[in-house]
């Protein structure tokens, strides 16, 4: 004969004593719906500990049944359900809900897509800038030049050198819209021979000239006591240019103009 499980056993001595619930309930102030669930072992309606351990004790005490006993049915029992509660729980890692991957992503994208804007902006600009200063230097180049006014002289009189031919210093900036090497003599003096990075800009100082050679001509931009300089070489080729006080551009007097 299969042996009983606690609630069965705790069923049948109250059923042969012939005692209801109602009547267990009012000697024992357990409610029944406790009772009913130590009869089913139903253990996750019961508030669990020694409090599950005090109504096994009322319940032998009122039914007559040893105590000790009725106790060590129910630590049986509660005991195995514990076990296998314990091997049935899986504590996986959880994942992240769906709504936040979605918005990890977006927010990636918008980052993306505003550093890229942002980018296209800055490159606009800048080849408008260049372009206005190619415009600047086309019209300058397609004006006719301007001769000096040269007052006579006497036969006595000792010529004095025109204004035009006062020395100014020069002052060169290089600016890049990629990487490109980039060499700059100043006076047969080498200042710059190297890599230059994209978007830099950079000032060198001279007293007579420059000469000035890039591997990627298109990529450079040269401003000369702050006007803009022809371009170096055509078509993608290695270019090379002077410049020197014969670069400036004249103002109406004869004397150079920054």
């Amino acid at each position: 004969m299969a042996k009983r499980s606690f609630g069965e056993i705790l069923k049948s001595e109250r059923e042969i004593r012939e005692v209801t619930l109602n009547e267990v309930t009012v000697a024992t102030r357990i409610p029944p719906r406790f009772l009913e669930a130590f009869e089913r072992e139903d253990w996750e309606k019961l508030p669990g500990g020694v409090f599950n351990r005090g109504f096994v004790r009322a319940i032998a005490r009122y039914l007559g049944l040893n105590e000790e006993n009725l106790l060590s049915e129910y630590d049986l029992a509660y005991g195995e359900q514990q076990t296998a509660a314990t091997a049935l729980v899986e504590n996986p890692i959880p994942s992240p809900p769906k709504w936040i991957v979605a918005v990890a992503a977006l927010g990636v994208l918008i980052v993306v897509g505003c550093v890229l804007a942002g980018g296209v902006y800055g490159w606009r600009r800048y080849q408008a800038r260049r372009a206005a200063k190619r415009a600047a230097v086309a019209a300058v180049t397609a004006a006719p030049p301007t001769l000096p006014s040269i007052a006579p002289t006497s036969p006595g009189a000792s010529a004095s050198p025109p204004s035009s031919f006062t020395s100014t210093r020069l002052d060169l900036s290089v600016s890049t819209s990629e990487v490109t090497r980039i060499r700059i003599v100043a006076d047969g003096r080498v200042l710059l021979d190297a890599r230059v990075p994209a978007f830099d800009t950079r000032h060198f100082s001279a007293r007579n000239q420059f000469v000035v050679s890039a591997d990627h001509p298109s990529a450079v931009l040269l401003e000369l006591n702050g006007q803009a300089m022809p371009q170096l070489g055509a078509g993608g080729t290695s270019g090379t240019l002077v410049l020197s006080q014969k670069n400036l551009r004249q103002a109406p007097s004869g004397n150079p103009q920054p």
